[in-house]
């Protein structure tokens, strides 16, 4: 639970228009052969997710593979494909998520091209995917009532939460809020009130005799856990969600679900797809830098054509020809992409590329 208190944002994001350039300038550093390096990405589908595909394109002088599912998940059965495309391979994944820069606010991204440019969820997958369990939290914040009396703090808790059998909700973590052994003091037609347990009721050592207030934001994400019908299938449907269930507590109770969302999915695609990464035959004998981090699409402006997309790394892998292999943290990963060069002397020019091959002579494809 505590696997994203390890994922620094802070100081560690970088213009996308810096950071693939520095990449490319790496993998140089690893040994990579410049003309011989096929990139791939594992993106989200979004439109605004083909500003870094275009940067990628420039600096590698190649269309990235496609390596993506929805929601940034790693399609892993296509690492043999990938492998046979190039000497040098790259795989950049990343997850994503919005940022309103007049709001300050992470998960929602102005779409220019729609009526009245209004702003939508940004990853739309993990907004329709956290909906639910945000849903379920908030009832629980406004149904279990705290309140001082008599010199005891009670709680008073809705059926629905106390109904432990139920197959899907949220679960509250009964000894940590009630003397869950002990019948309830009182049992009211929707309801039932309870003594609270006494670390619990520490917390609510500022209420005065006789004062009651519904929970709020005082159901942390220590107090309760999540039932979800999900399928768990290797990246099918639900894989995503697999990936977060989890840690939804620590999601939905975080300032900025949609941003602890992306960083957990990342941190988690990262490890799952690390180990496929080293059972891959079609890998051996290549050089591989795999590398993991978050999006962080910035709305445009009226009149911008691309977000100013920022790129917040969590960790790589490189394996060697030889079959040596290493594995940067963030911080070390950090230091050595900011000690390159955001000069590119191998960068294509994309408009003089188009050009040439308008000035090709036609060839004549023959059935």
């Amino acid at each position: 639970m505590k696997s994203i208190g390890d994922f620094r944002l802070g100081q560690h994001m970088m213009r996308y228009s810096q950071f693939v350039p520095r990449l490319y300038n790496f993998c140089l550093s690893l040994g990579f052969e410049a003309g011989k390096i096929m990139p791939s990405r594992a993106f989200c589908s979004d439109e605004n997710q083909g500003f870094p595909i275009i940067l990628i394109a420039k600096h590698f002088g190649a269309f990235p593979f496609n390596h993506g599912r929805v929601g940034g998940i790693v399609a892993t059965d296509r690492h043999g494909p990938h492998a046979h495309h190039g000497e040098d391979m790259v795989i950049i994944q990343a997850s994503h998520v919005g940022y309103d820069p007049e709001s300050s606010q992470f998960g929602s991204y102005r779409r220019l091209q729609t009526h009245g440019c209004e702003a939508t969820a940004d990853c739309g997958k993990i907004a329709a995917i956290t909906s639910w369990f945000i849903s379920e939290y908030h009832f629980a914040c406004e149904n279990i009532l705290v309140e001082r009396k008599e010199g005891e703090v009670l709680v008073t808790i809705d059926n629905q939460l106390l109904d432990q059998g139920r197959t899907e909700g949220l679960m509250l973590r009964l000894k940590q809020l009630i003397n869950a052994d002990d019948d309830p003091l009182q049992v009211l037609s929707t309801s039932r009130r309870f003594l609270a347990a006494v670390e619990f009721s520490e917390r609510f050592s500022h209420l005065q005799e006789g004062e009651t207030q519904v929970i709020g934001s005082s159901l942390e994400c220590d107090l309760f856990t999540f039932k979800r019908k999900v399928t768990v299938e290797e990246e099918g449907q639900d894989h995503l969600e697999c990936n977060l269930l989890s840690h939804m507590p620590q999601i939905v109770t975080a300032h900025s679900p949609a941003l602890v969302a992306a960083q957990i999915n990342s941190q988690v695609e990262f490890d799952r797809t690390f180990r496929t990464i080293t059972r891959e035959p079609a890998y051996r004998g290549k050089r591989l830098l795999f590398i993991s981090g978050i999006h962080i699409d910035i709305s445009p402006a009226l009149g911008q054509i691309f977000p100013l997309t920022e790129f917040v790394p969590w960790a790589a892998y490189y394996q060697d020809s030889d079959g040596s292999s290493v594995t940067y943290e963030q911080e070390a990963l950090w230091r050595l992409l900011m000690e390159q060069s955001i000069e590119n002397p191998d960068q294509i020019d994309l408009d003089q590329a188009i050009e040439q091959m308008e000035e090709l002579q036609e060839v004549v494809v023959k059935g």
